[in-house]
This record gives structure tokens, C-alpha cells and sequence, in this order.
């Protein structure tokens, strides 16, 4: 499958960005603006193009872990605590376990991504400050210079507010950054931010979109993944965004197993297949953009809560359509929760504009949503789902030919 894959982190950050500013406070746009300030001091550490592009990619992704840990480490109560505070706030021994948990599953995660040169320990290391006085106690000797930048820019970023930072307030962010050279920072990363990034730049990011700054850098490269680099890519992002809500966990993943199985069934042709399970795992993407009051409501969500909780489609569709040469995938991920009859959403397509594709999708959402168990219900029975589906296509909602195929693929 071809791919321009820092095209496709970048496109991707925007949901990883949308959970750092829900969980923690930090203004949108967090991973691309430590990235581009990651990138500004790469170049002045000399880093060739393909180091620097996946050096790039690590950046974007430097948070990757954080609904993992959320989910898997913390209570509900603990949870919550952590949700009514600004990060500034958090109480150091927590502050540490947060630091430490999601950078050595962050480290994990992004194995999962097929860079061409070596990332290893990149996001590991960075949360360790140059004296040793990290989250895994580290000093500047044990760790690389790139976890020594990603550090620095991390801080910047999220002590510093770059989105409105005046020239003032930039001078400031200077005198910090030298004040904590061998302690926060190690000397070689200090020396690289004063060279490489002045206000100007600054201002250019602010009024032209960090994005665009990106791309002014680092030229498109579409490669071709194999269909195991692939897999990996989409598990990693349907782990996210499963592990956002304990009520989903697993949902993307059920879904994109069974697309896999279907796209078999329908004699895809491989490169077919390996997309269609792509579409699988990122056709809830958009979900990272939903806050969690609404995702985890045990009650009946209110109209608005709704017309939210709905967004999620778009969402998705808004974040896919950023990727170069996936628009088919685009269609078959955001149009899910269509109906044949016109009352599905977001655009309310009807059957005539919905393709075979879409279609399936639909139906292998819905079979995945109501077989899977979630802490306010136990999975239904294949026999139970499959008669819950057929009275939505004797409502005009769903294919019947589709659904009785299901039937047939799915009981065994």
C-alpha cells in the first residue's frame, strides 16, 4: 500500500492533539509544534532527510501512549482528579508515573511504525532531564541527542504558549531555556534551540500554520509499506483510539478483524483487502475528538450531547481526507454510520450514493457494536445480533444481502 507516512502522522497528531487538550489542557496543535520546533533543531544538528523525516515522526507521536496509560493505570477516581486540574498542578509523584508509564508504552507503540532509520529510545527518554532527575533518572550521557531536543521542545511548547507568544514573552522562553542548560537541558540541545529557532520563526508559525511550516521542510515521499507494515500502522491507531473510552476497547480492532474477514469472503483483491482493513481500524478516529463525559455517559445522552457524539464521523472523515492517496478509504471509514434509507449521518447519504464498500462497513460496525461486551452490557449473541440487524433492513437501513452474508461468515 502506498503511503506518504509523515503526511499520515500529521493528519493523525490531530486526534492525538485533540486528547492532550481534552486530558490535559494543552493547547491544540501540541505534537506539530514540537515537531516543527524539533525539526528547526535537527537541521542545525545536521540530520540528513531520512533521519530527519522519521526523527519528525517520532515527535508527532511522542504522546502516543497517554489514553493507554489513562486507561490501564489509572481509576475512574484517579482519573477524574487528573481531569480537574491543569498539568501544572499535578502532584509530582503522579506527574512522575505519568511521565514514566507513557514513555516506555509509547516506546512500545511506536515499534509498530515502519521507519526506515533507527528511533529507538527517542520517545523513552523523553521525559529525562540532564541531570538525572527524570522520570527514569537518565542523565545527558545515557540518552540521544534527539530525546535531548524532543525534551526541550516538549517544555517549550506546553510551559511557553507558542500560539500567542510575543516577542517579549519569546526573549523569556530564551532566558528560561539557557537557565536550565545542564539541568532540565543538556548543553548540545540548548545551544541548538538559541541557533536555530528565533522569533521570526515563531511568527511564521503563528500566521502561516505550523503545518504548512512542516511541509515547507520536508518534501512529500510516498513509499510502499508491505501488508504487514500496514496492519501495524492501523493497529497502533485503533489501540488509541480504543483505549480513549473503556466502553469501546476493542472496537476498532473487532472492526477491522472483520473487515478483514469480509474483504476475504468478497475475494478482494489483496491490496483491496489490506485497505478495507485499514478503513476498518480508522473509521473511529474521529472518536479521539469526543470528549469522554459524552463517550462514557451510562445514561440517555441529551439532544446535544448527540449532535456531538455524531461529529465523530465527520471528524474522522476530516482527519482521513488529510492523507494523500487513500480517498477511497476515506469513503469506506467516515460513511459508517449512513443509512440506505437517508437517516443515518453525518451527510445522510442514501443507497444510491452509498457504494458496496460503505455498505459493508455499516453493517460490520453494527455487528461489532452489538456482539462485543462493555462494562454497561454483555455482547449478544450472534443469533440475537443478526435478528436486531434484519429488522433494520426491513427499515430501509442496512443491505439484507450483506446482512445474511454476515450471517453465514460470522456463525462459525
Amino acid at each position: 500500500m502506498k503511503l506518504d507516512l509523515t503526511d499520515m502522522l500529521y493528519a493523525l497528531s490531530f486526534a492525538l492533539d485533540k486528547v492532550e487538550e481534552e486530558l490535559l489542557g494543552i493547547d491544540t496543535g501540541h505534537g506539530k509544534r514540537v515537531a516543527y520546533l524539533s525539526l528547526l533543531m535537527g537541521e542545525e544538528a545536521g540530520y540528513q532527510e531520512e533521519e530527519l523525516r522519521d526523527f519528525i515522526g517520532c515527535c508527532l507521536l511522542h504522546d502516543n501512549a497517554l489514553t493507554e496509560f489513562i486507561h490501564e493505570e489509572l481509576s475512574h477516581s484517579q482519573m477524574a482528579e487528573l481531569l480537574s486540574v491543569k498539568l501544572s498542578d499535578i502532584a509530582d509523584q503522579k506527574k512522575t508515573k505519568l511521565n514514566h508509564d507513557h514513555s516506555v508504552i509509547g516506546e512500545q507503540n511506536i515499534r509498530m511504525i515502519p521507519f526506515r532509520t533507527d528511533v529507538k529510545n527517542i520517545i523513552l527518554y523523553h521525559h529525562e532531564n540532564a541531570d538525572g532527575s527524570g522520570a527514569l533518572g537518565m542523565t545527558v550521557a545515557e540518552t540521544s541527542l534527539k530525546s535531548q531536543i524532543l525534551r526541550l521542545a516538549d517544555i517549550v511548547d506546553t510551559s511557553c504558549r507558542l500560539k500567542t507568544m510575543t516577542r517579549a514573552e519569546f526573549d523569556d522562553t530564551r532566558g528560561f531555556v539557557e537557565s536550565r542548560k545542564g539541568t532540565l537541558f543538556s548543553k548540545e540541545a540548548v545551544d541548538l534551540f538559541l541557533k536555530a529557532v528565533d522569533y521570526d520563526k515563531i511568527v511564521r508559525m503563528q500566521e502561516k500554520d505550523v503545518l504548512s511550516c512542516l511541509h515547507e521542510k520536508l518534501q512529500e515521499k510516498i513509499l510502499n509499506y508491505s501488508d504487514e507494515e500496514v496492519r501495524n500502522i492501523a493497529g497502533l491507531f485503533a489501540k488509541i483510539v480504543d483505549y480513549k473510552s473503556e466502553f469501546t476497547q476493542n472496537h476498532s480492532a473487532g472492526v477491522a478483524q472483520k473487515a478483514g474477514i469480509m474483504a476475504q469472503y468478497y475475494h478482494f483483491d489483496d491490496e483491496k483487502a489490506i485497505r478495507y482493513y485499514f478503513a476498518g481500524a480508522m473509521h473511529d478516529i474521529g472518536k479521539l475528538a469526543v470528549i469522554n463525559d459524552i463517550l462514557e455517559k451510562p445514561g440517555k445522552l441529551t439532544v446535544d450531547e448527540f449532535a456531538e457524539m455524531k461529529n465523530h464521523a465527520a471528524a474522522s472523515r476530516y482527519i482521513l481526507s488529510q492523507i494523500k492517496e487513500i480517498p477511497d478509504i476515506v469513503d469506506w471509514a467516515s460513511n459508517h454510520h449512513e443509512k440506505l434509507n437517508g437517516k443515518g449521518y453525518p451527510q445522510g447519504l442514501t443507497a444510491e450514493e452509498l457504494g458496496f464498500e460503505e455498505r459493508l462497513m455499516a453493517c460490520i460496525d453494527i455487528y461489532q457494536a452489538l456482539t462485543e461486551k462493555r462494562p454497561y452490557k454483555d455482547g449478544m449473541s450472534h443469533e440475537k445480533t443478526i435478528s436486531i440487524m434484519m429488522d433494520m433492513v426491513g427499515k430501509g437501513e442496512l443491505d439484507e444481502k450483506i446482512v445474511q452474508d454476515i450471517a453465514i461468515v460470522m456463525a462459525g
